[in-house]
């Protein structure tokens, strides 16, 4: 079955720039339990640590992980229809 990398990229553009929003938004809501959570999630401690993240990074991040992850996701469609034969 082939996939069609144009597709493939912009949906997983589209679902990265979803869990990107959510994700900063909890960050400004809660700051201090996704500290803890993201400390969890890497097996490290994080207490004394604060997270930096303002508008700019936010809608900055918005806009580049989903380019980059519907051009990785796009790429890797391509490579593996190619494979297919």
């Amino acid at each position: 079955m082939k996939i069609e990398p144009v597709k493939f990229g912009t949906a997983t553009a589209i679902v990265v720039g979803i869990i990107w929003a959510l994700c900063g938004l909890l960050v400004f809501s809660m700051p201090g339990g996704m500290m803890r959570m993201g400390g969890h999630m890497g097996y490290a401690d994080y207490g004394h640590s604060l997270w930096f993240l303002n508008w700019g990074g936010y809608f900055f991040g918005l806009v580049t992980w989903p380019i980059i992850a519907g051009m990785f996701t796009g790429a890797l469609a391509a490579i593996y229809n190619r494979l297919l034969g």
